[in-house]
């Protein structure tokens, strides 16, 4: 500054920029800061403060430091949401502040680690103190990582994690750094493994080579325009923007020379206090920021704000593999006006994963998986629901895979070290690189292991065995319950009785011709009769007896439409009831033990709801109490197999995957099984990989291209079909479709009408004997003749063949022939003579009651004027003296028929016990 200076032109740290920006501001030189980092090591933003415009001397000859929105957007655009950031001793970590807090807010997981000097000592230490649990936890961080490091240190960083086996294939690396040149490039390609991400700072280069050093009127050395220079090469950007802003400060003077505003230069000290700052400064410094260069950093010109905008990323990567020296290719580039431009898809992935073979874990479970071929000193073969799926993956992207069982059979649960087992501990400890069976989508799974899109609904069901069916000989009381039954047997005795207390109290008028008398026998009938809706033949004319007759019409009435009616429903509903129907109803009842399989998907989903204090549904808590018997050792099995065939030969209720248990029903050759479950999908059957693998868009992206097109749900119809041998719902033991019924049904009607008959004929035989024993009491005679109470009717209604007959003036009154005292009978040539009373109501009764003491009625005046038997002039009427033996017919002690001679009917002194032998009765 004693000496004379123009401008200040500065390459140094921000700590040293901080002091030459207060002495320029103060002297108003004019200060070109060009930022440098030490050895390589990417840039931190100075933070320079500018108090006012007008006072601010310092210009920025390289442009801001956006690492911050480069990686943002670029993790944005991968998806990332966990990840490392590795950094050098010489990087300051509050350089990308802003980046972490804007990830923090979007919910990313980033860890940070330093990466010391002796890298070889720091991953040593790490495999000392680490246990087998944590180091592999510290394996799937690493697969997600970015490194803020000189290209040196990045160098030596890959070479130890892939030589130790922390990174495999399928890691990601985004590598971060302005000063990477292709040497550099090329040298990371070849030491790294999986896929590589590379973000460095680029300059346009003119496509004319000719062109390439010369800058409009200046010509630049070939050793450094030419891009294959190695001396080109080797030169940082900080160099490279050294000679753009000499360049720069050459035209500017050469300017002021031209518009003949030169100042002489400033001779400052810094000694005396009365110092005055230099006064052409302002004058120069503003030349200085209206110039414009372009050079071998390409358009170097300034902003308002004193900075330099003009700044370029490129993205290089390179493809997922194993093989080291991969090719590298570039993927876009960002700025700050138009952000990214291009795509960091995976074009590998995209189109196809030829040569690349995928190691899957799988577990046996039908029909997702299952042994289709096993021939010794050969691979086994799969084949599944599952597989399908798989191989429809496999077809369309063009990756191989191999298959093997998981070693303890198990879908993988956390243990108590933390760490897994089964399927997702093949996929943790990064020994398979997708696990596919009937592995559902759980929260706890998703946090060490990535899923594909469900490419199947998941459900909880119950497999239960049918009852066989039971043979009910009874059904057809089923309806009403025995207390019901007993009620009305008891209705009909009680009504029967008081239907012949009321005709005993208030004797009814028999109608003419009636043929029956009301007695308890007789009413007991008729009740029964009329309750069967059968009728009856006992006359009720009293008003007393028609209303209890009314009343017990209309409960007959009621009670055998609601036994047909509740018959019907009963015979359709027991084809299909079951006491068993939903999870609620195997959670309310405990005479069925049910369980599942131990640790495994839905041991938890039930553990967690049942213990939940806050869960609405009591269901899950009842469940979990049955299930967690004895520490969950009574009930639950340990494969599904197991518990199926529990199922099978026991009494027990076996609680998994619906989809597994469909199948297992609709196969089942004995047709044994039935399911039920809950229709709502909650969760999802899944493809599992490693964390972060790059593989889970591109096979999500493709099931939903199967489920569009309907091709998933062919694979579905293969292993569940819709019209199975087997009825997954009937909880009877039955393959009949129809809802015909069978004699079963109706055995008890038959053994009912059969006990009936039994009853009949011992009762017949009964009667027979009874009669037989009675009938020996009376003295037969072979020259007893019969004469049929019908052939007299036919003969007595003849009488009303003539229409002159003198019995046609008879009145409608009733004549009752009550019984007769006869000696002699007419004979048939008398018998023929006589006229049908068609038109009086002539009834004949063949016994007298036995309640009926007297009864004399005559025949009216003119009714015995028109009625005459043989030459007998007068007769009278009167009630028998003496009653037939057989009660219906006619038997005359005589041998020779003689006319009737009539006796006047004695007075209420009758002799009834008179001599048997010469009376009978009609």
């Amino acid at each position: 500054m004693n000496q004379g200076i123009l401008a200040l032109v500065s390459s140094i740290g921000c700590t040293s920029a901080g002091s030459l920006q207060s002495l320029a501001d103060a002297m108003h030189i004019p200060h070109l800061f060009i930022q440098r980092s030490t050895a390589g090591t990417p840039r931190s933003g100075c933070g320079l403060t500018r108090s006012n415009r007008n006072d601010d001397y310092t210009l920025s000859v390289r442009p801001p430091v956006y690492l911050n929105d480069v990686i943002l957007r670029v993790v944005t655009e991968y998806a990332w949401q966990k990840f490392i950031i590795f950094y050098d001793n010489d990087y300051d970590i509050r350089g990308i502040q802003e980046f972490l807090d804007k990830v923090s807010q979007q919910g990313m997981d980033v860890a940070l680690q330093k990466v010391e000097n002796n890298i070889n000592k720091m991953i040593t230490g790490l495999f000392a103190t680490m246990r087998i649990e944590e180091l592999n936890r510290y394996r799937d961080t690493l697969r997600r990582a970015i490194l803020i490091m000189n290209p040196s240190t990045a160098k030596s960083f890959l070479t130890e994690v892939v030589e130790t086996n922390l990174v495999a294939f399928d890691c990601h690396w985004i590598i971060i750094n302005e000063e990477i040149n292709d040497v550099d490039v090329q040298e990371l390609v070849r030491r790294s493994i999986g896929r590589l991400t590379i973000i460095r700072q680029t300059f346009p280069v003119p496509q004319n080579i000719s062109q390439r050093c010369f800058r409009g009127n200046h010509r630049i050395s070939s050793s450094l325009c030419d891009p294959k220079d190695p001396f080109s090469q080797s030169m940082e950007i900080s160099n490279l923007y050294i000679y753009d802003t000499v360049l720069l400060l050459a035209n500017a003077f050469h300017k002021k020379l031209e518009d003949r505003k030169w100042h002489s230069m400033a001779s400052l000290t810094c000694i005396r206090k009365n110092s005055k700052p230099w006064q052409g400064g302002r004058s120069m410094l503003e030349t200085i920021k209206k110039g414009g260069v372009n050079g071998l950093t390409g358009e170097l010109e300034f902003a308002e704000n004193g900075g330099n905008p003009n700044v370029h990323f490129e993205i290089l990567g390179t493809n997922y593999g194993e093989d080291l020296g991969r090719g590298i290719r570039k993927l876009g580039c960002w700025n700050p006006v138009t952000g990214l431009n291009g795509s960091l898809t995976d074009r590998k992935l995209e189109n196809n994963m030829r040569g690349v073979v995928l190691r899957v874990v799988t577990v046996l479970e039908e029909p997702f998986v299952m042994v289709s071929e096993n021939v010794l000193g050969k691979p086994k073969k799969y084949q599944g629901f599952s597989i399908d799926v798989l191989e429809a993956l496999a077809t369309y992207l063009g990756f191989k895979y191999e298959i093997y069982v998981a070693p303890d059979h198990k879908y993988g649960s956390p243990q108590d070290d933390g760490s897994w087992n089964g399927l997702i501990g093949e996929l943790v400890f990064k020994r398979a690189d997708i696990g596919i069976s009937a592995l559902t989508i759980t929260p706890d799974r998703e946090n060490v292991v990535d899923f594909t899109t469900r490419y199947m609904d998941y459900s909880v069901g119950v497999l239960l065995r049918k009852a066989e069916k039971t043979v009910d000989m009874f059904a057809c009381l089923a309806p009403f319950d025995l207390s019901l039954w007993a009620c009305i047997a008891g209705t009909v005795l009680l009504v029967g009785l008081l239907v012949y207390l009321l005709n005993w109290l208030n004797p009814p008028r028999l109608q003419m011709g009636s043929m029956t008398s009301t007695t308890l026998y007789n009413s007991m009938w008729f009740v029964y009769g009329s309750f069967v809706q059968q009728g009856g033949e006992v006359p009720y004319t009293t008003l007393a007896t028609r209303l209890m007759m009314g009343a017990w019409w209309l409960f007959a009435l009621i009670v055998i439409s609601s036994y047909t009616a509740n018959l019907a429903a009963f015979l359709t509903i027991t084809r299909i009831e079951n006491s068993i129907q939903s999870l609620q109803d195997l959670s309310r009842q405990t005479d069925i033990p049910y369980g599942t399989v131990l640790d495994s998907a839905v041991y938890e989903h039930v553990r967690v709801k049942g213990m939940n204090p806050f869960e609405r549904d009591s269901m899950y808590s009842q469940m979990w109490r049955m299930i967690n018997r004895s520490n969950g050792s009574e009930n639950n099995v340990l494969e599904s197999t197991a518990g199926i065939q529990k199922v099978k030969y026991g009494n027990y209720a076996f609680v998994w995957d619906a989809a597994v248990l469909e199948y297992v029903a609709i196969n089942d050759a004995e047709c044994s099984f039935y399911t039920v479950g809950n229709t709502v999908a909650d969760r999802g059957y899944g493809i599992a990989l490693q964390h972060g693998s790059p593989y889970r868009d591109v096979f999500s992206q493709r099931i939903l291209e199967l489920q569009q097109n309907g091709d998933m749900d062919v694979l579905k119809h293969k292993w569940w079909p819709k019209n199975g041998q087997c009825d997954l719902y009937s909880s009877v033991d039955t393959k009949q479709k129809g809802g015909a019924l069978d004699i079963k049904s109706f055995a008890g009607v038959f053994c009912i009408l059969a006990a009936g008959i039994v009853l009949s004929c011992f009762i017949a035989m009964l009667e027979t004997w009874w009669n037989k024993r009675k009938g020996s009491r009376v003295p037969s005679k072979e020259d007893d003749k019969e004469i049929d109470l019908e052939h007299l009717h036919r003969r007595v209604n003849s009488l009303c063949t003539d229409d002159d007959s003198p019995h046609k003036q008879f009145s409608t009154s009733s004549i009752d022939l009550t019984p007769l005292d006869i000696d002699t009978l007419p004979t048939r040539q008398a018998l023929e003579q006589i006229s049908d009373f068609r038109n009086t109501h002539i009834t004949t009764t063949t016994f007298i009651p036995e309640q009926i003491q007297t009864l004399s009625r005559t025949l009216s005046a003119k009714a015995a004027s028109g009625f005459s038997f043989g030459s007998v002039p007068e007769h009278r009427t009167g009630p028998f003296r003496h009653r037939a033996p057989n009660g219906g017919f006619f038997r005359s002690p005589i041998k020779t028929m003689s006319s009737i001679p009539y006796q006047p009917t004695p007075t209420l002194g009758l002799n009834i016990g008179s001599d048997p032998d010469r009376g009978t009765s009609i």
